[in-house]
């Protein structure tokens, strides 16, 4: 054989693998896409449910989670959570979010469980908090986590803990990735295992590990501000023990 031909061999077997390897991405990427479900159907509430205290004996209190143009809406208040129906483990979650008028407070929540867990209002979770400029930070509500520097970033050891005054909050790693109030940002919590990932707009802004659930519903809250939700999107995570 000579090395025209050997070369001619070389390249056509690259180029067969090379195409192979991109056939192959396409068809991971086309089965996470087929594995994609949006949580919000854009028409109603189906497959969450509402747990809002206020609401519980007076039939003229309002639900502040309304369907709007197309949008998830939180009116802010009365305070509640909207709660999925099914719960969820190792998973990608990404939500596009806006405060519709005025800066304030809203969450979302992962390895949600016990309703009213915290001052008769919280569930059991983890919360992933979205309150404007302070988008990644983690609140630690009846469930724990770990996040690199812990002492520095959620204060003397001996006053962590999960409830009442305890120091529940850790903060983010940046509270710079925010987009300017009205503009849409891009909230994405990642769960796998006993860790949580997050990126506020493509910004990886929190990373927590050893945490003390690996599942559970997941919740969006109403506390005090109007937020508008676009995507509620969910892409399960496969792993090797799965």
């Amino acid at each position: 054989m000579n090395k025209l031909s050997l070369l001619v061999i070389l390249a056509a077997g690259f180029l067969s693998f090379t195409g192979l390897a991109q056939w192959e991405n396409l068809f991971i990427a086309s089965s996470l896409q087929a594995q994609s479900k949006s949580l919000f159907n854009g028409k109603d509430l189906t497959g969450w449910h509402v747990d809002v205290p206020q609401m519980d004996n007076n039939s003229k209190v309002k639900n502040p989670f309304i369907v709007r143009n197309g949008l998830l809406v939180s009116l802010g208040k009365p305070e509640g959570h909207l709660i999925t129906d099914a719960s969820f483990q190792n998973y990608r979650l990404e939500l596009e979010y806006r405060f519709a008028a005025k800066s304030g407070n809203c969450g979302a929540l992962v390895h949600v469980s016990t309703p009213r867990a915290l001052y008769e209002m919280f569930p059991k979770s983890i919360e992933v908090q979205m309150m404007h400029q302070n988008a990644g930070d983690f609140w630690c509500i009846e469930e724990d986590i770990t996040v690199p520097d812990m002492e520095k970033r959620r204060g003397p050891k001996e006053n962590w803990g999960v409830n009442g005054d305890k120091l529940r909050r850790i903060p983010n790693l940046t509270d710079g990735s925010e987009k300017p109030l009205g503009q849409w940002n891009a909230l994405t919590i990642e769960c796998l295992d006993n860790s949580v990932k997050v990126w506020v707009n493509q910004d990886l802004v929190n990373y927590g590990f050893n945490a003390t659930a690996r599942q559970g519903q997941i919740a969006l809250q109403a506390e005090g501000a109007e937020v508008e939700f676009r995507k509620v999107l969910l892409t399960p995570i496969t792993t090797l023990s799965n």
